[in-house]
């Protein structure tokens, strides 16, 4: 079986804490999906960046990936930078498939949980 790599895609801060909830997510993902390659990477301010997660993800046994977005909005970074990302790694791995999955903020699942919290 292929092992899936999944890479939580994510800004990036230099404030150590502002990583604990995507690390938290990341911690959640590994505890649902136990045959699942989880790690973070950023866009800027931290590390690693997207090519490394992917090289370590592939060192790690993951044949295919998948890069999740973690922006509630699309703006420059989710429409322009981040496909140019994926097309490098793309480039770099071509015996790996790699889907850029939608920025979470899209999903209308996570739309609804935050209605959800708000009214609580």
């Amino acid at each position: 079986m292929d092992r899936r790599g999944i890479i939580l895609f994510a800004h990036g801060s230099r404030d150590p804490l502002w990583h604990l909830p995507i690390e938290a997510v990341a911690a959640a993902t590994r505890a649902r999906g136990a045959d699942a390659l989880v790690g973070c990477a950023y866009l800027e301010l931290s590390t690693p960046n997207l090519a490394q997660c992917a090289t370590d993800l592939i060192a790690a046994g993951a044949r295919q990936l998948r890069v999740l977005p973690l922006f509630l909005g699309v703006g420059k970074h989710a429409r322009e930078d981040l496909p140019q990302l994926v097309a490098q790694l793309r480039a770099a791995h071509p015996g790996v498939p790699v889907e850029l999955m939608a920025a979470v903020g899209e999903d209308p699942r996570l739309t609804s949980l935050m209605a959800e919290i708000a009214l609580s």
